[in-house]
């Protein structure tokens, strides 16, 4: 039987300490209190400042990429100073080190991207020559596709700062995710959530991850209680084409994973950065096959790119 936590052994929840990876920590400790019956007491949430945290002044393809956001959670879950941790599943790297592993998936959420603007209802009533902040290459790009009259800056910082940004001019739109605006309730900011028709979204965006140690065997247990299954099997599939991209914060990649039933429909696109190519395509199959199908996307992806297509990775 698996020895449960209690308030002298807490569970410790790693997790960034913005407002939004924080209403995910929460999230997973009350299912987890669900689920087995614990009080919050029995969970010690653990804020950790990532180096994506503290440096807000540079893109992020200039100080490494996606791994800025887990790192020192991940040491901190290795080294045993917390016991899980916690991820928005479209920031973690592909590669995970050794020892960790992702095995639990909390219910997905919106996987749209909101447009956010205190002007303008939406991307085609935004004026030529508009400016838009966003640090995602992947929005930039798609953004640049369908209106490459627009000005793009660097918009970083987490939901509040880029509101701030945007109440005090420096760009007139920016985007969001509609999952985190949804767990924090603020739905109300979006001017309208953009159709993956429009933009596809980024790999795993609206899903929460739980990483653990691999020989924690207590842990997964209780892990295993609230893993949402399908959830689950689209972002392993998602991981799969992103893997075999080798994607990170330096590559315009976009994903998303459907189920019907025992089917999924797995979509995909590679872009340049400057918007004036988009590669794309997409497999149906058995859900079972979903990370097979998303290896073979992404092998065709890159077949039909033109031999310069990567120079920007």
């Amino acid at each position: 039987m698996t020895q449960m936590p209690t308030p002298s052994t807490p569970i410790r929840i790693g997790t960034r300490g913005s407002a939004l990876a924080l209403a995910q920590a929460h999230e997973t400790r009350d299912r987890l209190m669900a689920a087995h019956g614990l009080t919050a007491d029995a969970f010690q949430i653990v804020p950790i400042k990532t180096t994506g945290d503290r440096v807000q002044d540079r893109a992020l393809k200039e100080i490494g990429g996606k791994g800025l956001f887990t790192r020192e959670i991940e040491d901190a879950l290795i080294a045993g100073d917390i016991d899980i941790a916690v991820h928005s599943m479209k920031d973690m790297p592909v590669a995970q080190p050794d020892g960790l592993l992702i095995d639990c998936y909390l219910p997905r959420e919106d996987v749209r991207d909101a447009f956010v603007s205190p002007h303008f209802a939406g991307i085609s009533q935004l004026p030529k020559g508009a400016v838009v902040g966003s640090s995602s290459l992947r929005r930039r790009a798609q953004l640049l596709v369908r209106r490459p009259d627009l000005q793009l800056i660097e918009f970083r910082g987490n939901v509040q700062t880029r509101l701030k940004k945007l109440e005090d001019g420096v760009a007139v739109a920016s985007f969001l995710a509609m999952a985190g605006l949804s767990r924090l309730g603020m739905t109300h900011v979006a001017r309208g959530a953009v159709e993956p028709a429009e933009m596809l979204p980024a790999v795993a965006q609206g899903c929460i991850g739980v990483e653990r140690r691999a020989d924690d065997l207590r842990v997964a247990q209780m892990l295993a209680a609230i893993n949402h299954a399908q959830s689950l099997l689209r972002v392993v599939a998602e991981r799969a084409f992103l893997a075999r991209l080798d994607g990170s914060c330096q590559t315009p990649i976009a994903g998303l994973a459907e189920l019907d039933g025992d089917r999924l429909r797995i979509r995909g696109e590679i872009l340049r950065p400057d918007g004036t190519e988009v590669i794309a395509g997409e497999r149906i199959g058995l859900a079972s096959d979903g990370a097979a199908m998303g290896d073979d996307l992404a092998a065709e992806l890159r077949r039909r790119a033109p031999g310069d297509f990567f120079d920007w990775a």
